[in-house]
């Protein structure tokens, strides 16, 4: 399974990732998760130790230069468009927990809007990660989906977009489905966080009619207990490890059904 998720900053994503590598990690998969958020707190949530040291890809200067052939944060030279990146993933993977993590960084120059050479190794990254190895491999990407582009749409199983009662979130969900259509990417599923009440859950479905939802995640006041004290976020609450195991088992069921089924 190729899975990316998105949705409004703030709503769950990286939660859901987390969640998702553990319930893949321990159904027997190799699993491989790309934190593409700039934020990045996959690591962290992950339980990786001294994950605040880990250095994202798009800040190795000297690798951007060796693969590009321009100097990074350059957004007018000359660059490949296609560089060497099959050997990445073994280079700059971490492990723990039997979860292999990546740490992909910006691809974008802040403010500019243009694209550098770090971003074109970054794309190529994405594109290779996608289209190779059976592994499970869970994107965890910002709001956006820009981490994504035709060359990639095809090979991702299915774009989950987390959403939690209230309309900024469905609004984003909404901007977010009409990007993914634009770029030939139709799998997409909808996964309900942070939910307190059947009310909640009614409005989420009521407010995004024909949409596939893969699940729904209570909210669960443990893990700002957790995150307080320091603990794995992954281990702290066994309501949301339950419903994410439910969620895994939809996008399982969804692999193994038959073309036409």
């Amino acid at each position: 399974m190729k899975i990316a998720i998105s949705g409004k900053g703030g709503v769950g994503k990286t939660l859901l990732a987390s969640f998702l590598a553990k319930v893949f990690a321990e159904s027997g998969y190799s699993v491989l998760a790309i934190d593409a958020d700039p934020d990045a707190n996959l690591a962290a949530t992950l339980g990786f130790p001294q994950a605040e040291k880990i250095i994202p890809i798009s800040e190795l200067a000297g690798l951007v230069r060796e693969r590009t052939g321009a100097q990074p944060g350059q957004s007018g030279s000359l660059f490949k468009l296609n560089p060497k990146v099959e050997d990445l993933p073994e280079r700059y993977c971490l492990e723990h927990n039997g979860i292999r993590l990546m740490v992909m960084g910006r691809l974008k120059k802040g403010g500019s809007g243009c694209y550098c050479p770090e971003s074109i190794l970054l794309k190529a990254l994405v594109n290779q990660l996608l289209l190779v190895g059976k592994e499970a491999v869970i994107l965890d990407m910002e709001a956006g989906i820009e981490h994504l582009g035709r060359a990639t749409a095809g090979a991702v199983d299915k774009l989950i977009v987390v959403v939690e009662p209230g309309r900024r979130s469905i609004e984003a969900a909404e901007k977010i489905e009409r990007l993914a259509w634009d770029i030939g990417l139709p799998n997409i599923a909808v996964v309900g966080n942070k939910l307190r009440s059947q009310a909640e859950r009614d409005f989420l479905i009521d407010s995004l009619p024909g949409r596939e939802f893969l699940g729904f995640i209570p909210y669960d006041p443990g893990l700002v207990a957790a995150d307080f004290a320091n603990r794995s976020l992954i281990d702290s609450s066994p309501q949301i490890f339950a419903a994410v195991n439910n969620i895994y088992q939809s996008l399982s069921a969804v692999a193994k059904a038959p073309e036409g089924g």
